[in-house]
């Protein structure tokens, strides 16, 4: 890679021993991917909990501050494996209870803002067109790189740790003109009136398009959809497919036109979906059992706007005796949802709210589904009905409104 003098000065040693090593190990990923350069980025967003980083990662990150690491830009946290006003009453480990402390406690003395949100694009910061930042969680890399136009790869926890210390990230995959064309189209001749019918067109586009580097470009929708309506398109392409970028003509920056969005190439297919194809992908969903007994509104987090949906479906209601439904979402959020009286209105109807986490992390979910009995999980989200399946569960997706009717009745349909 070629450095630059600040580049080869960190190197050095002169920002110190933690910026030295933040730098090597960018040196060495960016070499990896090819890269010839490093590029300054505006902001990282970086995921760090104990479920996912263990006792390793842990001790990882005590080294760093020991070093007196600290970040050079504003970088912000994915969501974590505890709630821990919840955390005795899910039976989760108080020992790993403990160390998601002590890593948060050193995450804060590296000036990392512990924001615990997989929504940081709603909430936190959104980046303009042509930005660099260097973004993990493939749902947040989606949004900034689609939706925003900013660019972003997706950034590994330790990558994202060493580009907040460093302030620069090497320059490969999305952060190119080449990787940003569109791939091939897709006609959405669909109605999509709800978030979860977006969730399966982001199945139904990323299952049989598995690469990164695929770009769909949607078009002829009959409306320009919600910012909820594309984070959960978003997220299940990134889940499904494994996909960093989506077009969507007259919707996305860099979609002005179909032409513009395929950079003047011709499509590598042509792809439809119509209300048909959504209805064969909900009904082929296995009901197992018929166990009903959990509804998880999460995976992204809930937007304040998805709170005050949730809380007017809820209102009136009652989660069935024996059954669970929980809702995921950020402090931010959840103080306004309380300010607002949505958080009452869900707590009145037995709704379980969970701040800062997203149900498919928390610590010790497959032994909290033995301890349950729990056999399918129901929910809107099609990014976490995909992710959970490594903890067992047998997973169904279903609209809105459908979800709320199944917590309330405890019959799955």
């Amino acid at each position: 890679m070629r450095l630059s003098p600040e580049e080869r000065a960190i190197l050095a040693g002169d920002r110190g021993e933690a910026a030295r090593r933040a730098l090597e190990y960018q040196v060495k990923v960016g070499e990896f991917w090819g890269a010839e350069r490093f590029v300054p980025v505006t902001n990282v967003h970086m995921m760090g909990d104990i479920e996912v980083m263990g006792d390793g990662g842990l001790q990882w990150l005590k080294d760093y501050a020991a070093l007196g690491a600290r970040c050079a830009v504003g970088t912000t946290t994915n969501a974590r494996c505890f709630d821990f006003a919840h955390c005795r009453e899910l039976g989760q480990d108080a020992g790993e209870a403990a160390k998601e402390h002590e890593l948060i406690g050193c995450l804060r003395r590296m000036d990392v803002v512990t924001t615990d949100t997989c929504i940081n694009y709603q909430t936190v910061y959104q980046p303009h067109l042509g930005e660099h930042v260097a973004w993990g969680d493939t749902g947040t890399v989606i949004y900034a790189n689609s939706v925003f136009g900013a660019r972003s790869n997706f950034e590994s926890g330790p990558a994202a740790l060493a580009a907040g210390i460093t302030g620069r990230t090497p320059e490969y995959g999305f952060h190119l003109d080449a990787h940003r064309k569109g791939s091939f189209t897709v006609d959405l001749q669909a109605r999509l009136d709800d978030l979860a019918d977006w969730g399966m067109v982001g199945k139904l586009v990323g299952e049989p398009h598995q690469s990164y580097f695929s770009v769909p470009v949607f078009h002829s929708a009959r409306r320009t959809p919600s910012a909820d309506e594309l984070k959960h398109l978003g997220a299940a392409l990134a889940s499904y497919g494994s996909m960093g970028m989506f077009h969507y003509v007259g919707v996305t920056p860099e979609a002005p036109s179909l032409e513009a969005a395929l950079g003047g190439r011709e499509p590598a297919e042509r792809m439809v979906i119509t209300d048909a194809d959504l209805e064969r992908a909900y009904a082929a969903y296995r009901l197992g059992d018929g166990d009903a007994r959990l509804v998880v509104f999460s995976g992204p987090q809930q937007s304040l706007f998805e709170m005050k949906q949730l809380a007017g479906l809820f209102d009136g209601r009652r989660v069935k005796e024996g059954s669970r439904c929980f809702v995921t979402t950020n402090g931010a959020v959840l103080a306004q949802a309380r300010a607002l009286g949505y958080a009452a209105t869900l707590e009145a109807a037995s709704v379980t709210i969970l701040e800062g986490v997203c149900f498919y992390i928390l610590q010790n979910l497959s032994l909290m589904r033995i301890k349950n009995g729990w056999q399918n999980l129901v929910s809107n989200s099609a990014k976490i009905v995909n992710i959970i399946g490594a903890h067992r569960f047998n997973t169904i997706l279903r609209r809105t409104q459908d979800c709320v009717d199944i917590a309330c009745t405890g019959v799955l349909k």
